[in-house]
């Protein structure tokens, strides 16, 4: 009777070690690259460093909040980087530059500048939603068309310039600190906040996770399947135009492609931290994960002066890795429903 109690016990443990594998893995994988790097280098494990991380994953991580609303829908953004390009200098083309910058832009008041680019930036998220639901272009098909439209903004309005000021309100939640925190970190947390209780408490994100799950039974269940993917392109607009905004100010400038890099980035923070591309499991505590990796990943090969192109094709190797898990956990769980049925 021991025996058999001990068997049961040993097939739940692997069967919950086996389903939970995807978000497993990259808290497990985190623990191993905070230990080695603070081995590797005695300047890694300290709180200076802590909050180096914490700011260079800031904006990347705004973007990624929007993105793992798609992606638990089980659509792709590939737009988002460029919506966030348009939207900073967007709210830069707004501002009174100096005289230096040679771009005939249209000075307002600084809370007309970021109204307009939010504005700006919503619009760009609601023709994704439109083409999407309205047209039924796939959403990997009319993100990339909209990558190249916002691409095309920032073009026209910079012309190859690069315009320096934003108003100050911008300038402030990007450059400035609060008892020592970045003001772009505690803008990052409300957004995880945010978006972790509107997945996890509201009638809205049950909704998400239902679309990603199934959505024929979403629809027999009455759930508007259109309104709510409309509705996550929307946010990841919104999450990339505010990110966009913020990063032109850490950065101290507004240019064409300045922010091309953060789409790789951001959906490596999603996928790696155990979203399912497939849609309907993960969410914001595994994107926060996701960051926290990637973050430490990053900073940690910097400290131990690694060549910059291997530390390409480590990135590249570890998102892999989690695309993967991803799948394999994926054939997991339909192999389970099968044997269930």
């Amino acid at each position: 009777m021991n025996a058999t109690t001990a068997s049961s016990s040993s097939l739940k443990l692997k069967n919950f070690l086996r389903a939970q594998m995807r978000n497993i893995a990259p808290f497990v994988t985190l623990i191993a690259l905070v230990v080695f790097f603070s081995f590797a280098s005695p300047s890694f494990f300290t709180i200076d460093n802590l909050g180096n991380i914490l700011t260079n994953i800031s904006i990347a991580g705004i973007m990624a909040v929007g993105l793992t609303f798609v992606i638990l829908c089980a659509e792709i953004d590939l737009s988002f980087a460029a919506v966030a390009n348009a939207t900073g200098i967007a709210v830069a083309y707004f501002t009174a530059q100096e005289s230096y910058v040679n771009v005939a832009n249209v000075p307002l008041s600084g809370g007309m500048a970021i109204v307009l680019a939010l504005i700006g930036c919503l619009i760009l998220g609601f023709i994704n939603a439109i083409g999407m639901t309205k047209i039924g272009i796939p959403s990997f098909i009319m993100t990339l068309a909209m990558m190249q439209i916002a691409a095309g903004i920032c073009a026209l309005l910079v012309r190859g310039q690069i315009l320096y000021a934003v108003p100050a309100q911008v300038s402030y939640l990007g450059t400035e600190s609060i008892g020592g925190v970045p003001w772009i970190v505690i803008v990052l947390a409300l957004f995880l906040a945010v978006g972790h209780l509107v997945l996890t408490y509201t009638r809205f994100g049950r909704y998400v996770y239902m679309v990603g799950g199934n959505r024929e039974a979403a629809e027999f269940s009455g759930v508007n399947v259109k309104l709510i993917l409309g509705a996550v392109m929307v946010i990841s607009a919104f999450c990339a135009g505010t990110s966009g905004m913020l990063g032109v100010a850490y950065f101290g400038s507004a240019q064409q492609d300045e922010f091309n890099g953060f789409l790789l980035d951001a959906i490596s923070a999603v996928v790696v931290g155990g979203t399912s591309l497939f849609g309907g499991r993960g969410g914001i505590g595994n994107t926060i994960i996701g960051l926290c990796v990637l973050g430490v990943l990053n900073n940690g090969l910097d400290h131990i002066q690694i060549d910059s192109f291997l530390k390409i094709l480590i990135r590249g190797l570890i998102l892999l890795t989690a695309l993967i898990i991803n799948v394999y956990a994926q054939n997991l769980r339909a192999q389970q429903m099968q044997s269930t049925e």
